[in-house]
This record gives C-alpha cells, structure tokens and sequence, in this order.
C-alpha cells in the first residue's frame, strides 16, 4: 500500500526527504532549519486523504528515548491507517537535535543528549543552545506545518507520545491547556520525573536543578491546576513493563493517577497484562488513541459551530461487499477499469474534444460516480480561458453534476 521516492526534492522552506503513499495518504519526511535549535530538525508528516478535499486537524505524536521519526512511522504504521479513516493529520518529530557542533557528553549514555531532548528548553550551558524542543514542538513546528502544508489546521490539534514522549505530551498539553490542544493521551508515559533516575538527569543538565523541573512534571502540574483541564485523559500501560516492574520504577504513573484523582481530572488509566515497553504495545493500541483523539477534535469544531460532529469511529474495516446491495447496473464494474466518453479540454481556449477516457477503480478515501446531470460554472469558464493559476490540462470540467455512486473505495 506504500510506494516511495528515492530523490530528495528542495522546496525554498525546506527539503523533501522522503514521500510514500500508505493508506490512501502520504506519509513525508521533512528536514528544514530550524531557529529554536540552531541546527536542522527532521520531522514525518502524514497527510489522509481527506487532506485533498478539506482542512484536517493534526495530532503531534512525540517520540522516547533514543527514538527518531522512524521508529514510529516503521513500527506503528496502523495508526496511519485509523488517522486516514478519521481524516487526521499526524505530525513526528525527532526527540533531540542533531548536526550541531559536538558538546561533550552528548553521546555518552541513552538517557541524556542526543536523542534524549525531554521536550524542555535548556538554560544550561553548554546545552541552551540547541536544546529547546519545547519551543520547537509548541511554536516552531506547528508554525511551519501549517505555512507548509496549509491543508492542516492552524486551531485543531491534538498531542500523544510514548515513554519520555508521553512525558512531553503531557506536560505541554497541561502547560499550554485546552485552547492549544483538544485533547492529550500517552503510552508509558514518564509522569513524575522529579522523582525518577531518568528526570532527575535530565533536569539537573538542561535546568540546572531538578527543582527547576518542576514545571516539566505531569504529576506536580496537575496537582498545581488542581482542577479539570481536559475533559478526559488517556494513558495505556504495560503491565509488564520493565521501566514500570524492574528494578527501578521510571514511569510511576500511581502517582499521575492519584493527582488526577485529587483534582478531579477524568482520566481513563489503563493497564495491560503482558505488555512491555516496546512498539509492540504502541501499535497493539495506536488505533484506540487515533480514535480517542480524532472524536475530541471534530467535537471541538462541532462545537464551534462549523461542522457536524465526526461519525464514530468504524468498529472493523470492511473485508467484502455485499454484491446484492449493489445495483445490478453497477455489479460486473466493482473494481474494475472502466471507459467512457468525456468532454476533455486539452488547453486554454481549445475547443473541448469528445475522447473515450479510462477510469480507475476508486482507492482508499474515493468513490467512483456515474454522472447523470452536468453544467459548467464559472469556475469552468475561467480555467478554459487560461486564467487560474492551477489550471491543469488535460481535465475534465463539470464539477457541479448530479451523479449517483457506482463504487467505493477500500
């Protein structure tokens, strides 16, 4: 379902590493200059198919330790699938900067340095300046997808991440509050880590002191808001999770559980037998937070007054067509190529040509029509005599028709 290219392309803002086609959607890897880490920064975005026809909410999934763009892209790819169904955009950064002058130990262990930015801006020399991923992920990042991609919402968006990410979605998402974000969840999330090996490391760094960190720490801001900030939080977690029952517990979410419960903030904690650390889990449950965050987005632009609210999230994709559903004109044509005639204007000021056109099947996000009625309006006149700028010949023109659906897509 994924085809790629194998050139880098340059846009004047950025370059285009990457681009693949995975369920119905494009899924591209992005490496632009970024201001808040003085380095370049590397980021996946993926667009569904919706994106084509419509504006569409974006969820910023940050990454764990050690992580880049592609541990979630390769091994979580699933969530791509639900994020094309729910018509979501899905943005990923990396978890650090990269390609600036070498700091000394920046390579020296896992949990500190590269890979390891914990979505915080240093004050610490050496580290202050490059390493401010809580600038690049709050106002950076979302700044350039939107002057990028315009098909992505400058209101509408949602966060998640895992581990030391699920740290960083938290965190933001209760520092920036409900008007930034409309929803916030996590996989294995770090929750209080003023109390843990793997915050105390990163605080005392980048801040200087763990004290400093306390801003950066889910447990102890949600027991400063000591209220409800979102509507409900999710959190999943593995059961048998080596950070959560190994020798040292670095994620304590007990104590996440316990703030939220003192404040009164909703939150659907859920922990899973048998479950470790690894994408595995991710991935096992990467459609239920898709989902979870798809509902709460189009709710907020349903209550904004501007669209109906989303419909609910299909329960199981569909395996078959019931072929007597169908009607009998259209059966022996499901899936198949098939020809017509069509009026085609093969330039500006050309006279249209009547031309026998094949049409493909639908994809992913299509449906195939048989036109019954048509007209040409303005926009048709003015893309004939060459006056819209994105005016591609040859085409078909006559968008305004009645037409009854011969197929859909997968």
């Amino acid at each position: 379902s994924a085809s790629a290219s194998s050139d880098a392309s340059a846009s004047s803002n950025y370059t285009l590493v990457s681009s693949n086609r995975v369920f119905g959607g494009f899924l591209k890897k992005i490496k632009h200059a970024s201001a808040s880490t003085s380095t370049d920064m590397t980021f996946s975005v993926f667009l569904p198919p919706a994106a084509r026809l419509t504006e569409v909410p974006v969820l910023y999934y940050l990454s764990g330790l050690t992580c880049t763009d592609d541990n979630f892209c390769q091994k979580a790819a699933l969530a791509f699938a639900a994020a094309s169904k729910r018509g979501v955009a899905v943005v990923v950064p990396d978890t650090s900067p990269r390609g600036h002058e070498s700091i000394e130990g920046e390579d020296d262990s896992y949990d500190f340095g590269t890979g390891a930015g914990f979505y915080i801006d240093a004050t610490q020399e050496p580290w202050a300046k490059n390493y401010n991923m809580y600038s690049y992920v709050t106002s950076e990042l979302p700044k350039f997808v939107n002057d990028n991609f315009p098909e992505t919402s400058k209101t509408l968006k949602s966060i998640t991440g895992h581990s030391m990410g699920g740290h960083g979605a938290l965190t933001i998402a209760l520092r920036e509050g409900p008007d930034a974000y409309a929803s916030v969840s996590a996989f294995a999330p770090i929750c209080n880590p003023t109390q843990v090996p793997w915050g105390k490391k990163a605080f005392e760094g980048y801040l200087g002191s763990v004290e400093a960190g306390a801003e950066h720490d889910a447990t102890m801001l949600m027991k400063k808001a000591n209220k409800m900030v979102f509507p409900t939080i999710l959190i999943d977690q593995g059961a048998a999770d080596n950070f959560l029952s190994g020798e040292v517990n670095q994620l304590t979410p007990a104590a996440f559980v316990d703030a939220c419960k003192a404040a009164g903030q909703p939150l659907r904690y859920r922990e899973h037998e048998g479950f470790d650390h690894s994408y595995f889990f991710i991935s096992s449950y990467v459609e239920d937070h898709i989902n979870f965050h798809a509902d709460a987005l189009y709710d907020k632009l349903a209550s904004a007054g501007k669209v109906a609210p989303a419909p609910p999230a299909p329960s199981a994709p569909a395996t078959s067509v019931d072929i007597e559903s169908i009607p009998e004109e259209f059966r022996a044509t499901q899936g198949k190529q098939i020809e017509c005639k069509a009026a085609v204007a093969w330039g500006p000021k050309k006279p249209l040509v009547t031309e026998t056109i094949t049409v493909d099947p639908p994809k992913a996000g299509e449906v195939r029509v048989k036109v019954v009625a048509n007209a040409l309006c303005h926009t048709d006149i003015y893309t004939l005599e060459g006056h819209d700028p994105e005016g591609l010949f040859p085409c078909v023109l006559g968008h305004e028709a009645g037409s009854i659906v011969e197929s859909v897509g997968p």
